[in-house]
């Protein structure tokens, strides 16, 4: 059997747990208010997105607006930081600079979508200089922005496959001969999508016969947690932090 890729970012016992936006179920998702509550929870795998400022400056933030969810309006990518740091998310929390999060919660490792191809090199940059190699790793639906990321940080960089290299998976999974990045260290992919079933045994195999691990997303409900901690997934990306760890104490994996 194939050892699975340990890259430093893994490094932990047992399946991750992740708070997806830091637990997008309270509505105050992508906030240190949030963030903190996650590591309060336990968490020490957190998901979060970034976007750039018309500045520059790398946002925590997953819509390229501010519209959805704050009092704020607007794309933030025409949008100065001085703009950006008075909206409110639901009317309370400020939005976050990636670069204070990564200072203020130095014990925790986040998964980071790439929103936007402008966000990139600020994101590595940052990643650089705070010496952050082991506790990022770069996600994006676009396989090409993360081919693009791998290609400058290199190996030291982790990452997770786009939606062509888990559509190559897949194909993989069921006999197709399909391309696949070697450099990635996990799929993350959600359990179904457009009615078509991601994540399987077949699949969970076909990643791990790759060194690959499997994470999912977003998943809240009880019932599809034990189903896919079943399967051998190996992380869990949840809205519903509480249940999550409630799911995974009962099993004893919580760590």
């Amino acid at each position: 059997m194939t050892t699975l890729i340990r890259h430093p970012y893994l490094d932990h016992p047992g399946p991750l747990a992740f708070a997806h936006r830091g637990g997008a179920a309270d509505g105050l998702e992508n906030t240190t208010a949030q963030f903190r509550r996650a590591v309060e929870a336990g968490y020490r795998y957190i998901e979060t997105d970034v976007h750039t400022t018309r500045d520059g400056k790398l946002v925590a933030f997953h819509d390229a607006t501010l519209d959805r969810v704050t009092d704020g309006a607007g794309r933030i990518a025409e949008l100065p930081w001085a703009d950006v740091r008075h909206a409110r998310v639901r009317g309370e929390e400020p939005v976050p600079l990636f670069e204070e999060l990564l200072e203020t919660f130095p014990e925790v490792r986040w998964n980071v979508d790439v929103k936007a191809e402008p966000a990139l090199h600020p994101l590595l940059n940052l990643i650089a200089r705070a010496d952050a190699w082991d506790r990022v790793c770069v996600g994006s639906f676009s396989e090409a922005r993360v081919v693009r990321a791998q290609r400058l940080a290199g190996p030291r960089l982790a990452t997770s496959y786009g939606t062509r290299g888990v559509l190559n998976l897949r194909l993989r999974s069921w006999g197709v001969p399909a391309a696949l990045r070697r450099s990635a260290v996990a799929a993350q992919v959600p359990e179904t999508q457009s009615g078509i079933q991601v994540v399987d045994s077949r699949f969970v195999r076909a990643a791990h016969a790759r060194g690959l691990q499997v994470h999912v997303w977003t998943v809240n409900e009880p019932e599809r947690m034990h189903r896919l901690l079943d399967l051998g997934v190996d992380g869990i990306m949840t809205d519903h932090i509480d249940t999550l760890r409630e799911v995974m104490e009962d099993r004893g994996v919580w760590v």
